[in-house]
This record gives C-alpha cells, structure tokens and sequence, in this order.
C-alpha cells in the first residue's frame, strides 16, 4: 500500500513541475467560463430557471466544469499510449507492481494538483465577477468529496482504456477525436444533463460520463441530498468498478499482442 501512496506522490510532484502550464490552463479555462458565463447570462433573460438551474446555479456550474477539465483528464492524457509508441511499457511491465493499480494512484496525485491549481482558480473568479451560487452548508461538501473521488476513477477507467487501443491502432489520435466528442457531449460539461429533454435525459444520466462531471457538480451544488445523494453515489461507485474492470481485461487482451516501437 505504501508503495501506491509514493506513486500518488509521484503523481502529483510530477505534474507540479510544469506550473506554468498551470497558470495558462487557468487563464484559458477561466476565459472559456466567461465566454460561456454570457451565453447563459443571455439565455436566461427571457427565463428565471432551466431544468432546475437558477443563473447562479448555472454559472456555478460553467466555472465548476471549466475547473473539472483538468481534474478529471477529460482531453490530453495520453501517457500510457506514448509509452507504447516508444516501448518504455516493456520495462513499465516488467515492475513489481500492478500496472493498473500504479497507474490509478499516479493520477489520483496529478488530479489532485489539478484541483488546487486548476479547479479552485476559475470558480473564485467566476465568484468575483458573477453571483454564482455555492452551498454553505458543510454536508454539501462533504457529500461532494467521495463523488469527486469516485469521478476520477470513472474518468481513469475511460482513459486508461482508451490508451491501451494503441497496442492494436498504434496512433491514437484519431481515437482521441472521437472520444473527446463522446465524453464531452454525454458528460454533461457543456450543457447540465437536468436541461436535456426528457427520455434523453434519463438514458444519458445513467452513462459513465455523468459520473464523471454531471454528478459531481449536482453533488457540489446541493442538487443530490440524502438517498438521490447516495443513489448517485453507488451509480458513480458501480461505473468504477466497471471501467477499470474492463481496462484490466483489455490490458490483458492486449499482452497477448505487445508490439513495441522504436526498441
């Protein structure tokens, strides 16, 4: 166990390092929360509500997302699929570790600096410049917590996945393209899924991709109490278990075919 503690460690030095990235990822978010932010502003003038969202429940929403992108990993993680490329994976195998395990507590540290340099930033200047609306009752947040954990294993189940597919399509690229697409329209990071019409709105909510980002931002907003709060939680739990159970079988599948580049 302690091993995977150092390896969050790791994590988290290891993307610390690259602070400048960090204070630009902030700034480009926090000007895509604004640019939404209006969008919604006018939206609502002809309106006080929207599937349950108030304007500052939905602005709350815009910057929280803006925040989550980084947190979760929803576009831009591709490490395991480089080192296929590059065939650093034969040694990363060779450890005395499980490969999933090592991966998943290396992300818990990267998500977590990416909650204090990425996620907190907009929302405290979206706060400054908007009447947003955030709970201020403690239980909120603390019912928050485990969602937000939970949504990182979702999202690392998803992503450690889909680097795998390199093992059999080598470039990924293209298969970064289309589930970017996938994980931001189903997710609900554009748009809340409450806003989704119904008979949508109940198929989508039950995907993998709420538990990543609708979820979470229901829970931090106060929209998910008491049994709809754990309902939502044991979805969340449920689609953990599964994506990472599915990764583990796809990294088997892909052991059978280990085809290393460049060494």
């Amino acid at each position: 166990m302690r091993l995977y503690w150092e390896l969050a460690r790791c994590g988290f030095r290891r993307t610390s390092i690259y602070r400048a990235a960090a204070v630009s990822g902030v700034i480009t978010n926090t000007f895509f929360g604004f640019l939404r932010a209006y969008i919604f502003v006018a939206l609502y003038e002809s309106r006080t509500d929207v599937g349950g969202y108030s304007l500052p429940d939905v602005l709350a929403f815009t910057f929280i997302t803006q925040g989550m992108a980084a947190l979760i990993g929803l576009w831009g993680w591709w490490q395991i699929a480089e080192s296929v490329q590059s065939g650093e994976i034969a040694s990363d195998l060779s450890r005395p570790y499980d490969y999933q395990l090592a991966w998943l507590a290396q992300d818990y540290g990267r998500a977590l600096f990416q909650f204090l340099a990425r996620s907190v930033p907009p929302v405290i200047i979206g706060g400054l410049v908007f009447q947003i609306a955030l709970p201020t009752d403690p239980l909120v947040w603390l019912g928050a917590i485990p969602s937000l954990i939970l949504a990182v294993a979702v999202s690392f189940g998803w992503r450690f996945t889909l680097n795998l597919t390199t093992f059999w399509w080598i470039d990924h690229r293209g298969v970064n393209g289309i589930a970017l697409l996938i994980a931001v329209l189903f997710s609900g990071f554009m748009l809340p899924l409450r806003m989704w019409p119904d008979g949508i709105r109940e198929v989508v909510s039950l995907l993998p991709f709420a538990a990543m980002v609708s979820i979470p931002i229901d829970a931090m907003l106060g929209k998910l109490q008491g049994p709809e709060l754990l309902a939502a939680l044991a979805l969340q739990a449920f689609w953990a278990i599964v994506m990472l159970g599915i990764g583990r079988l796809v990294l088997a599948l892909a052991l059978h075919k280990l085809v290393v580049q460049g060494g």
